[in-house]
């Protein structure tokens, strides 16, 4: 059993498809700490004339202390909303497959989402549905896990069955092996291959949100994340 874990990013990139591909289980890590800085779970990047597009969906913070991820809240002031709803559509208005998906995308910021997890998770459901990816999906809070680091994972592992933990390549050289040895766990490493692949706006701009690839290549985006293209 292959188990694999990441964060729930916002709109993410094709490497975290690639990755829960891989395995047989994808932990999505809700109940951990909510990073005090700049993170990839409220913000990420798309493609408009000007280049690179950023996109952050504001959450409340100040006053609250250290935060799990799946207590942050969506902080709906200033109409952000409609603002990143019209950034999308003057951005892939003229691409093959974004009329697709418009409509999802335009529930995605009507504003029903209290919670950051929801409408990052909305977002991961969906793309993993339409690739499609038949890898299990769970979330860490309902495992009822509390360590942290390492033994974190490695008890994720223990309670899913797992014998092998996915690690990008990068990553690898952060985990200490041993915990993972001494439970009989195999730190398996990869590699995403991080295609090439048609986009609009001039000059290629590679792992984008994984929209950016959909809305361009539609049908053939798993294809082209799995490197069959």
């Amino acid at each position: 059993m292959i188990i694999a874990t990441h964060q729930p990013y916002f709109a993410p990139f094709p490497g975290f498809f690639y990755k829960a591909h891989l395995a047989d289980i994808l932990v999505i890590l809700d109940d951990v700490q909510f990073p005090r800085g700049t993170t990839w779970i409220s913000r990420n990047r798309f493609k408009n004339a000007q280049g690179t597009l950023w996109m952050t969906i504001p959450v409340w913070k100040k006053g609250l202390g250290l935060q799990s991820i799946k207590e942050v809240r969506i902080c709906y002031e200033g109409g952000w909303e409609r603002k990143h709803l019209e950034s999308l559509r003057t951005a892939y208005g003229r691409s093959p497959y974004f009329p697709d998906h418009s409509e999802f995308i335009k529930e995605l910021f009507s504003g029903k989402f209290e919670n950051l997890v929801d409408l990052n998770l909305e977002i991961i459901l969906y793309l993993v549905e339409l690739l499609p990816i038949k890898t299990e999906i769970t979330l860490l809070s309902e495992l009822g896990i509390r360590d942290k680091g390492t033994r974190l994972l490695v008890e994720t592992c223990k309670a899913l069955g797992g014998s092998q933990i996915l690690v990008q390549n990068p990553a690898a050289k952060y985990f200490a092996a041993l915990p993972f040895q001494e439970a009989g766990i195999h730190l398996r490493t990869f590699k995403y291959p991080s295609p090439v692949y048609p986009q609009l706006w001039g000059d290629f701009i590679p792992n984008l949100s994984m929209w950016d690839m959909v809305f361009n290549c539609g049908p053939k985006s798993w294809d082209i994340v799995t490197g069959k293209k």
